[in-house]
């Protein structure tokens, strides 16, 4: 573990459930941490499954289904590439001008180290973090069922103050 990072708690697995309003409409839930604040309590984020519900496979239409879980609010569905986000997941099923139901997709990122190679995946300093799913093209409301292995944690004053900044900054 980093200098300045005091694990507090064994693992904890933290899971929901996140679904559309409505077919198409990106939805976001926040999951409440209850972190001691005062005492610069931080959650450690070990790994983070993501699984999305399967797009509909409509003949001649493209469908997906992209999920996300973010340190800070989103109005968009959060790529690897934002600071903020943890995880992603996406599903695709390619049919445009096709007369079935096309060919699906899924898309990983192979490169992400494992668990031993990592203390830890994420930090998460402020008492919140998000979970956003969203569809393309569907009929139907889509969802994604979401696990978080994590650990509380408290750190140095530093470490606390760059972490919340950079929460607050990329939100």
């Amino acid at each position: 573990m980093p200098k300045g990072v005091t694990v507090t708690s064994s693992i904890i697995t933290i899971s929901g459930r996140t679904v559309e309003t409505a077919p198409g409409v990106l939805a976001e839930d926040t999951v409440a941490l209850s972190l001691d604040i005062l005492n610069r309590e931080v959650l450690l984020v070990y790994a983070i499954d993501l699984n999305t519900a399967l797009p509909d496979a409509i003949a001649a239409t493209d469908t997906s289904i992209e999920a996300s879980i973010s340190s800070t609010t989103r109005a968009t569905i959060g790529r690897i590439s934002d600071v903020n986000v943890l995880g992603t997941a996406q599903l695709g099923i390619r049919a445009a001008g096709f007369v079935d139901g096309g060919v699906s997709f899924q898309e990983i990122s192979p490169e992400t180290p494992t668990s031993n190679a990592l203390d830890y995946v994420g930090i998460i300093a402020t008492n919140d973090f998000f979970v956003q799913v969203q569809g393309s093209g569907n009929v139907g409301v889509k969802s994604a069922n979401w696990r978080m292995w994590c650990a509380r944690a408290k750190v140095s004053a530093d470490i606390y103050a760059a972490l919340v900044q950079s929460e607050v900054l990329s939100a």
